[in-house]
């Protein structure tokens, strides 16, 4: 089974990317923020449980979207594989994936990182925000900010799969 994870800061193209992937090796796609909205949209219990801290401002805890996580790979058995977009975000959901797919003996194989030059970042999200109408791909502040946000807790994790020599920049 291929389980790849797409990263790469705002902008980079990770949905681009993933759905070229999707196309040429058959792999289901895991965008957490889709399966909290599915979840939510369907008021499971995993769904009301995230819609609760949501309504209260806070980030859903990493317990609850690993268990939405699970049902999906559980529901997909017969997959040949999947391709994870917007998860991890931090070393401590990094763990508790490869916890969870080590349990269904099925492994991450790969952490590709989209690589583009900050700059670049800016001028696509602006473009984007012209088409998309999302505020937050309109403002060059809120965009640079989303790119340190980005750069400040999410890259680390190159590091963690760099250490399972699982990282490939592209």
């Amino acid at each position: 089974m291929l389980n790849l994870i797409l990263f790469g800061p705002p902008g980079a193209g990770k949905g681009t990317q993933s759905e070229k992937i999707i196309k040429k090796y058959g792999l289901i796609h895991l965008s957490t923020g889709d399966i909290l909205r599915g979840e939510i949209k369907n008021k499971t219990e995993l769904g009301l449980k995230a819609q609760e801290f949501m309504n209260k401002g806070m980030l859903v805890p990493d317990e609850v979207v690993i268990g939405m996580i699970k049902l999906k790979l559980e529901a997909n058995k017969t997959a040949k594989g999947f391709i994870f977009d917007g998860f991890p975000r931090t070393k401590a959901q990094a763990e508790a994936l490869d916890n969870l797919l080590s349990e269904m003996n099925t492994p991450i194989s790969a952490m590709l990182a989209l690589e583009v030059d900050h700059d670049e970042l800016v001028k696509r999200l602006l473009n984007r925000g012209k088409d998309s109408g999302r505020s937050d791909d309109q403002d060059q502040s809120i965009i640079n900010n989303r790119i340190n946000v980005y750069h400040k807790e999410t890259a680390p994790l190159i590091e963690y799969y760099s250490a399972q020599k699982k990282h490939f920049g592209i």
